[in-house]
């Protein structure tokens, strides 16, 4: 490793060992894998899902929005805070840890879905993005969160890894959560919900 790889404090900016294309993993650190990897595309989806998560956390402390949960409040900023940290643990166990989402942590997400299901009409067709900031950042999180999902399936498919079923359930369930707070913003908001017009052409 080079000087220059270095800053003026001696903490190391970059190795340069990825340069090929290729990559470790907690399990497997003396043997490299090409980043192309379906496992690695995985890991990849789930970090920019957990990223873009930070985003709505913003914007939901702007808000201050919240759900009435059983005697208190659950606010919209810790719902995505609670998320983030299970996507880290989801990227652990992507990377060979053994750490798992736990069932509490999964049955949290659809307490929270059926609360808001609760206090909405229900889905009688598709809905147009939009509305609010907020809303339509929901979302988008909601299709990165398919993707995540789809690829972890893959990797499951794949056979290169043994991933827990809570883990595999609460990504499916992640869609569902990001959906329902998106519909539960723009009511809170009393913003109408837009269903696509099939017979404007």
């Amino acid at each position: 490793m080079s000087e220059e790889n270095k800053d003026k404090k001696g903490n190391i900016l970059y190795t340069g060992y990825g340069d090929n294309g290729t990559t470790t993993l907690y399990d497997c650190k003396q043997h490299r894998i090409s980043k192309s990897s379906i496992l690695i595309e995985a890991l990849g989806a789930v970090d920019e899902l957990n990223a873009y998560m930070g985003i709505i956390k913003v914007l939901s402390k702007d808000e201050n929005f919240y759900i009435e949960l059983e005697i208190k409040k659950k606010y919209f900023d810790k719902i995505i805070d609670d998320i983030q940290q299970n996507l880290f643990v989801i990227q652990a166990e992507l990377g060979g840890s053994k750490m798992t989402v736990s069932k509490e942590e999964l049955n949290m997400v659809e307490r929270v879905v059926a609360k808001i299901s609760d206090e909405l009409p229900p889905i009688k067709s598709f809905t147009i993005s939009g509305g609010s900031l907020l809303s339509s950042s929901l979302d988008f999180g909601r299709t990165l969160a398919r993707r995540a999902e789809r690829r972890i399936v893959a990797v499951v498919d794949e056979g290169s890894r043994d991933i827990g079923e809570e883990t595999i359930s609460y990504m499916n369930r992640l869609s569902t959560i990001l959906f329902a707070l998106s519909r539960y913003s723009n009511h809170l908001l009393s913003i109408k919900e837009e269903h696509p017009d099939y017979n404007r052409n």
